[in-house]
């Protein structure tokens, strides 16, 4: 709802804050004092086209500001927070941004405050802003029409398309039929689904069928070698050893004969070796090591090293002597056996453990491209299935929408008989469409017949301006308590009607303001009298310092009961001090249920 309006400099209105009731509120002023202006101004907000000839005379520019209180997981919280909007709810509303939307959990929802504002300059330049930030006219049209309908002489923005009139029709319709349409898009969804992976089998056969042919020749070329998990890492450790055979076993001998000596029969004299030093020096120590600790420690340790010295030494030995049995043929087996692996990594991964992952990933899919055949026979039969339960469930709809819009043009047609148009005919038309489409195979539209024996013709082509507003009153009047939508307008939605039509518009206003916020532009006491709250546009004159001659400006405020009593009374006789005017007045304010003070 419109908690708070500013409008400065905007055509005879140089300055006006108005403070907006949640229910009826009424603005009315005599003819040429601006009343529509303030129309204009939310306009503005809803991304109406800015006009220069808008700004006041004398002034730089026009500017209309609104603060609008909604639901922290409404689309236009979402959209104002996408735009870079600074909110004062960061916490609440990023459940709206995490895919709740308007239909998120009620737990998490809490109130949001959104600043609109529009600025026309007197060269026409235009700016738009929502909390702070400077945002595109489309994307505040787009905001504020999601929070604010108007209904004017000559917009009707709701219920405009036929997608706004199926929206409203099926909110009508009740929660049996939601859960009918939810099914339904539940298996539309999943048939859209196995259409495309169809159409994507079947439009890309050829390359599948070639895809397969290559898996099949790679995995063949993988398993003809059938590699190791790192078999090429042991191949080159083990040819590096070949490579170098002659040179390794020379230090593996020389290495035993430092720690050995040599074998008896290459020896030629008492050459020292490490394990006969080491003896020696454990053999000096045994012979004392039990009249010292320090030493017959030492000596233990001695003894290790001796143990560790013989067995490196008998290491060497076996080590050397395998070197001398190996040859030229495994090396050439070796070399052979790295080039296949080598041809592999080169075309399917940096090595044995990538390639073997590639071909366990290529088995995988082709299982899949060599199913095909299957799998579209699989989904020619499903989507075949989910198509005739689709039109099933489609025809459902279509039936439950015709009941519904029935039901729909009877209250309707009650509604208008009472607003003096009791020849109008709110016809609602539900056809059978080819297609089966995310809502159903039928589309709906909204025709009025607005005599007898004329053509249903579409809103908005069989109706003048105020007629249109009447109409348009009782479809939302009906439908308000199934389809909510913020803040309504309407302005002179009372063109060409008085008297008991004019009670009864009246009425039906306070009827949808028991659901919505509701703002009507009227010149009637009768349809005023309902109001919550009274707001009136009141026309003075000045003039100016220079030779310019005077001007004329309009102030607005809200009244209070006293100030109310008058304007009607005004309204009623154009005497806001007649006594008998007066009292008619208060009559209107009592019979219309609103709190009446002299």
């Amino acid at each position: 709802m419109i908690e708070h309006v500013t409008i400065s400099d905007l055509g005879v209105i140089e300055r006006a804050e108005l403070e907006l009731h949640p229910g009826f509120n009424v603005v009315t002023g005599e003819t040429g004092a601006g009343k529509t202006m303030v129309v204009t101004a939310l306009g503005l907000l809803l991304g109406a086209r800015a006009e220069a000839s808008a700004v006041r005379s004398g002034a730089a520019k026009a500017a209309v500001d609104a603060e609008v209180a909604t639901d922290s997981t409404h689309r236009s919280v979402r959209l104002a927070r996408e735009a870079g909007a600074w909110l004062d709810d960061d916490g609440a509303a990023d459940a709206a941004a995490d895919g709740t939307g308007d239909d998120g959990d009620a737990a998490t929802r809490t109130e949001t405050s959104l600043l609109l504002g529009r600025a026309v300059s007197a060269k026409g330049r235009s700016r738009a802003t929502v909390s702070g930030r400077g945002v595109p006219v489309s994307l505040l049209g787009e905001i504020g029409s999601s929070l604010v309908t108007v209904h004017g002489q000559t917009d009707q923005l709701r219920l405009k398309s036929p997608a706004a009139q199926r929206r409203a029709l099926d909110a009508y319709a009740g929660e049996e039929f939601a859960g009918l349409a939810e099914a339904y898009r539940r298996r539309h969804r999943r048939w859209l689904d196995q259409r495309a992976e169809l159409e994507e089998i079947t439009a890309n056969e050829r390359q599948r069928r070639l895809e397969a042919e290559q898996l099949q020749q790679a995995l063949e070329r993988i398993d003809e070698v059938a590699p190791q998990s790192g078999e090429d890492e042991e191949l080159k450790a083990e040819a590096m050893t070949l490579e170098n055979v002659e040179e390794l076993r020379e230090a593996a001998r020389v290495a035993q004969t430092a720690l050995s000596g040599p074998d008896a029969a290459e020896s030629v004299g008492d050459e020292p070796n490490a394990v006969a030093l080491v003896e020696t020096a454990a053999q000096a120590l045994a012979a004392v090591a039990d009249q010292d600790r320090e030493l017959a420690s030492v000596h233990e340790q001695i003894g290790s090293v001796s143990s560790l010295l013989n067995d490196a030494a008998s290491q060497l030995g076996v080590h050397a002597a395998s070197l001398d049995e190996s040859g030229p043929e495994r090396l050439a087996e070796v070399h052979q056996r790295r080039a296949e692996l080598d041809r592999l990594t080169r075309l399917y991964g940096p090595d044995v453990d990538a390639v073997l992952a590639w071909a366990g990933e290529s088995r995988a899919r082709l299982a899949v491209l060599h199913s095909d055949a299957d799998r579209i026979e699989e989904l020619q039969a499903r989507i075949t299935e989910e198509e005739a339960a689709l039109r099933e469930q489609a025809a459902e709809l279509r039936a439950r929408r015709a009941e519904a819009g029935e039901r729909l043009s009877a209250a309707v047609g009650e509604e208008l008989a009472a607003l003096a148009m009791p020849q109008a005919r709110l016809v609602v038309d539900v056809a059978e469409t080819e297609d089966l489409g995310p809502h159903g195979a039928d589309s709906v539209s909204m025709l009025l017949a607005p005599h007898v024996g004329a053509d249903p013709l579409p809103l908005g082509k069989g109706a003048s301006g105020g007629e249109l507003s009447r109409v348009m009153l009782a479809l939302e009047v009906v439908l308000s308590a199934h389809d909510s939508a913020g803040t309504f307008i309407f302005d002179e939605v009372d063109a060409g009607v008085g008297g008991k039509a004019a009670v009864q518009i009246g009425r039906r206003l306070a009827m949808l303001a028991e659901h919505v916020q509701v703002i009507v532009v009227t010149h009637l006491p009768q349809v005023a009298a309902h109001a919550q709250r009274h707001i009136r546009v009141f026309k003075s004159s000045a003039e100016t310092d220079g030779d310019a001659g005077a001007f004329t400006a309009s102030d607005v405020h809200a009244l209070d009961d006293g100030e109310r009593v008058a304007e009607l009374a005004r309204m009623l006789a154009g005497q806001e001090d007649s006594e008998s005017a007066r009292a008619h007045a208060q009559e209107l304010l009592e019979s219309a249920g609103q709190p009446v003070s002299g």
